[in-house]
Formats: structure tokens, sequence, C-alpha cells
């Protein structure tokens, strides 16, 4: 993966005591905390209804001290902001190849030397949607890590790590599992978000 804020030296220390100190300003409390030996997994970054959620997630991730990359639409990696959005930790995605996606992140995070925390919003878009986009939970599946399931509660001022998911390979009873973990929670625009029904 390439260099982002995250090993940045000096920089990512200043944005960690940044981060830390705005969040609790604001009122934000941060729960859960990744395990020492989970150094590589996809995390799920929902609900995602808002342009906000970006830097919020990135504030989290100091606080937490993660090491993420998120996965953004193409365009939005366009010049002039595409090696800003890099370095942030984006990885551009091509809605129309996501076979090719999932096969490459899951190589990545295999053969990633060290941490990698791979942010996917399984809505695909900050708009409301009724299905959730499934390559998180494959490439979970194919890189053998597994999901954290991450959560921003803007109604609560609540964002953190939920319990960790190991993928079975049965999509449709895990997937009930998953969203029903993050049914309680509301997006900033909570009414772009509901943890939609199966196929």
């Amino acid at each position: 993966m390439h260099r982002t804020l995250f090993d940045t030296p000096i920089v990512n220390t200043i944005l960690r005591a940044f981060s830390k100190t705005f969040l609790k300003l604001t009122g934000w409390k941060i729960e859960g905390q990744l395990p020492p030996d989970i150094a590589k997994c996809v995390m799920i970054a929902a609900p995602h209804t808002s342009n906000w959620d970006l830097p919020y997630l990135l504030m989290v991730a100091f606080h937490l001290r993660l090491r993420v990359n998120w996965m953004g639409k193409k365009s939005i990696f366009s010049p002039p902001f595409g090696p800003l959005m890099r370095w942030l930790g984006g990885i551009a995605v091509n809605r129309d190849q996501a076979s090719n996606m999932v096969d490459s992140c899951a190589q990545a995070l295999l053969r990633a030397q060290g941490p990698l925390h791979l942010v996917i919003p399984p809505e695909g878009t900050r708009s409301k949607t009724r299905y959730w986009k499934t390559g998180f939970y494959y490439i979970a599946l194919q890189a053998k890590v597994p999901i954290v399931m991450g959560y921003m509660d803007y109604s609560r001022k609540l964002s953190g790590l939920g319990p960790l998911f190991y993928p079975t390979g049965d999509i449709e009873k895990d997937m009930v599992a998953i969203k029903a973990f993050y049914a309680p929670f509301k997006g900033k625009n909570a009414d772009q978000f509901e943890t939609p029904p199966e196929r």
C-alpha cells in the first residue's frame, strides 16, 4: 500500500493529538479497541450518509491508533485531489470491476508486511440504498481475515469498534447477523440509513 498520513512522521503525532482533543471537546465517546493480535482486517464503516464521515473516520482511527486505508469511488481521485486522497489513505474503486476489486484487495491484505485495516462502507454510497454491497464480505473471506464492525452514531455522538466477525462462507446467514448489529445506529443524515433486507 502507498504511504499515508498514518505513517508520516511528526504529522501523525500532531494529528493524533488534535483528533483526541477535538473528539473530547465536541462530546464524542469512543469505544472498543482492536485486539493487539489482529494486524490485518476488513473494517465496516457504517452508517455512511455524509461527507463528514471521512474526517470523523480519520480522527477515530487516530484515537484508536489504527492504520486505515479506505475505499472510495474513482471520481474523487481525479486531479487535482487524487494525491491528497491517497495520502489520506484512500484507494480508488472502479465500481464496474467489482470482481477484480475483491481479488486485488484480498491480495493486498495478504501481501502487506505490516498492519493493514481496510475500511469499506457497505452501502457503497452516501445516498439511501436498500441493499448493501457484499465486497467487504468476500474480501475478508478470501484473505482469511476478520471483519471488524466499526460504527458511528451521530445521534449519541458515539463511535468505535464492535466485535470481530469471522465470515463462514454462508453469506445469507452472516449478513443477517452483521446487519442486526448495525440496526440501532443513526448516521448524520439518519433518514438515509437503514439495515436493508436481503435480496
